[in-house]
C-alpha cells in the first residue's frame, strides 16, 4: 500500500510539470528503494493508472469531452469512456512493468554472489 501511495503521489505531482514518460522512472526508482511485501506490478499499475485517469478527467471534463469524443471516433471507439479506459490501461502497464523492473533489479543486486 505504501508503494502504491508513493507512486501515485509522485506521478501525479510530476505530471503537472514534466512529460508523460517521467512516470516510468518514478515507478522504477520508488519500487527499487521502498521495501514492501506487496506486489510491485499491481502497485505500479494502480498508481500510474489512477494518476493518468485523474489527468485525463481533469483535461476532458471542463470542455464537455469534445476532444475525447473526436479522438474516440478517430480510433473507431463507440464512446469517449473507452478511450479513457485505453489510456488508463496503457499507463498502468507502463507503471506496472517499471515497478516490477525496479523490484527485480533490487532483488538481483541484494542477492549475495556465490563463487
Amino acid at each position: 500500500m505504501l508503494l502504491f501511495a508513493i507512486i501515485l503521489a509522485l506521478t501525479f505531482i510530476s505530471g503537472l510539470f514534466l512529460p508523460w514518460w517521467v512516470a516510468v522512472p518514478i515507478a522504477l526508482l520508488v519500487a527499487y528503494f521502498v521495501k514492501t511485501s506487496g506486489s510491485a506490478f499491481w502497485s505500479g499499475f494502480a498508481g500510474v493508472g489512477l494518476a493518468w485517469l485523474a489527468f485525463a478527467l481533469l483535461k476532458t471534463l471542463p470542455n464537455d469531452n469534445i476532444l475525447a469524443t473526436r479522438m474516440a471516433t478517430l480510433f473507431h471507439l463507440p464512446h469517449w469512456l473507452y478511450l479513457l479506459l485505453v489510456t488508463v490501461v496503457i499507463g498502468g502497464l507502463l507503471g506496472g512493468f517499471a515497478a516490477l523492473t525496479g523490484r527485480l533489479v533490487r532483488r538481483a543486486v541484494e542477492r549475495p554472489q556465490s563463487a
